[in-house]
């Protein structure tokens, strides 16, 4: 599934002991432009982006990735 202009659904490839690799989750400012199969946090400004992705992708030990037009993605390689 194509999210115009956020991100791509890449769904959940098992990697092991209930770990899924793929999107866990999407933070943005602007809440008309994701859509999807992954929760998604809104945050009201740049500041409070960072540190929702951060604390989320610590609490699933993930990594997240700057789209560069308002979202992050939060992802497990």
């Amino acid at each position: 599934m194509v999210v115009p202009g956020c991100y791509r659904y890449l769904g959940g490839e098992k990697m092991g002991a209930g770990s899924t690799r793929g999107i866990l989750a999407a933070v943005t400012l602007d809440k008309d432009i994701v859509t999807g199969g992954v929760p998604i946090f809104v945050a009201k400004n740049e500041e409070e982006r960072e540190k929702i992705a951060l604390y989320v992708s610590r609490s699933l030990d993930a990594m997240v990735h700057d789209l560069e037009n308002g979202c992050y993605i939060i992802v497990r390689h």
